[in-house]
């Protein structure tokens, strides 16, 4: 199946949550949060985007970060939630699901009707 192509703005309002599902599984690098988001559908996202989001998330207190030294290469730079980034992430989620139906519901109205 070829992949989807996401408006740019519905990625900028959902990818910190599906950054923080993707660590929800463990410590991770970069490149592998990359990679676990393309699997997933969300599409390609690039350095240039997910770094400055792991870096706000990590000045918010929802994710920390470690360097690892590498197998004969360089070292990696591994990010891991917080307590505080699990509930965040628990909230969102919820609330993501909740504006999820609201938005299919309008969407899928085929009368054009709101109410």
């Amino acid at each position: 199946m070829p992949e989807m192509k996401w408006p740019s703005d519905w990625l900028r309002g959902v990818l910190p949550l599906a950054v923080l599902a993707v660590l929800r599984e463990g410590p991770t690098y970069g490149y592998a949060i990359s990679t676990a988001l393309e699997r997933a559908g969300v599409g390609a996202v690039k350095g240039g985007t997910l770094y400055p989001l792991l870096a706000r998330l990590e000045k918010d207190g929802l994710v920390v970060s470690r360097w690892e030294a590498g197998d004969g290469g360089p070292g990696r730079k591994y990010f891991e939630l917080t307590e505080a980034g699990t509930a965040q992430f628990a909230e969102r989620r919820e609330q993501w699901s909740r504006f999820g139906s609201v938005v299919a519901h309008l969407v899928g109205n085929r009368e054009g009707k709101t109410r």
